[in-house]
């Protein structure tokens, strides 16, 4: 099985930086549709969605350190399990991380909960927020630990209001923040139910953009397929006329036809500018199956 897909053969550049170094997930690679791997220096992550032996766990350990410089500890994350539980593979015991991603810092935290605290598929959305950013005033809707708002403020922007339910994520973000040594003054963060509390939202409108970035499907919390609408019909009384949505939305039910007639319907003034696509790792058998982040401007 670890033949579908060799290590040795790969070339990386910047090794030093956060990655994801193999995407099984995607379904383009037969028979390892279970297996995804990310590159957190100086750990290598293995995440599982199914069993496997503990022999082909540990010659996929022993490939990563034989093959990443630096790499002193691999890990497990069964996320076919309850609880998605973290072990050590090889190396050392590791679960407080500050990892590099185009120059920006990052904390991450291993076996605390499923996610790690920063998602690698959004690399490209966050360097085009970074690029974009200068002399906006940004809304970050689900902001989780803030990767968004570091992007928007290293690339000079002029205020971000921060939106999450977690005040344990955005507390993180703050963190992130000031691991990156950006002054927090104009960093804003909200720990409130998004669809309950669109008049504090509106408070420091108008914006210039607006990242929208939540969920597929949270028991209990959102369902993008009905929620997403109600933040939407939000955006005339939020936004800048001549201001830019960012809409993410990782789903392999939805589709981008779904965002396109969401804006249609309730963005009128708002045209479709571009497409940003993850890295290539990320590759779907299924186009559009997976991550889709879709870029609109008004005026």
């Amino acid at each position: 099985m670890i033949d579908h897909f060799d290590f040795k053969n790969q070339q990386f550049d910047d090794i030093e930086q956060c990655r994801r170094l193999f995407h099984g997930r995607g379904s383009a690679y037969d028979g390892l549709e279970h297996v995804v791997v990310d590159w957190l220096p100086p750990v290598a992550l293995i995440r599982l969605y199914k069993e496997v032996s503990t022999a082909w766990l540990l010659s996929m350990a022993q490939t990563l350190t034989q093959n990443l410089p630096g790499c002193i500890s691999v890990q497990v994350q069964y996320r076919c399990r309850p609880r998605a539980p973290l072990e050590i593979v090889l190396g050392e015991a590791m679960s407080e991380l500050v990892v590099d991603e185009c120059g920006l810092k990052f904390h991450i935290q291993l076996g605390r909960s499923q996610n790690i605290g920063l998602f690698l598929d959004m690399r490209n959305g966050r360097q085009w927020v970074r690029e974009t950013a200068a002399g906006k005033i940004v809304l970050n809707l689900f902001a989780y630990t803030c990767a968004f708002s570091v992007a928007a403020m290293a690339g000079g922007a002029k205020q971000v209001v921060n939106v999450d339910l977690s005040k344990v994520s955005l507390s993180r973000g703050r963190d992130n923040h000031r691991l990156n040594s950006q002054e927090t003054s104009m960093v804003i963060f909200q720990g409130v139910d998004i669809f309950k509390s669109f008049s504090r939202i509106r408070k420091y409108a108008p914006y210039d953009l607006l990242i929208c970035d939540p969920p597929d499907l949270q028991k209990g919390s959102v369902n993008a397929a009905r929620d997403y609408k109600k933040i939407l019909r939000r955006v005339p009384e939020w936004m800048n006329p001549a201001g830019q949505l960012m809409l993410c939305l990782n789903s392999h039910r939805l589709d981008e036809g779904f965002l396109h007639g969401l804006v249609q319907e309730y963005c009128q003034g708002f045209r479709f500018v571009e497409v940003i696509k993850p890295p290539e790792v990320f590759v779907d058998a299924v186009e559009g199956s997976g991550l889709k982040v879709l870029v609109f401007e008004g005026g």
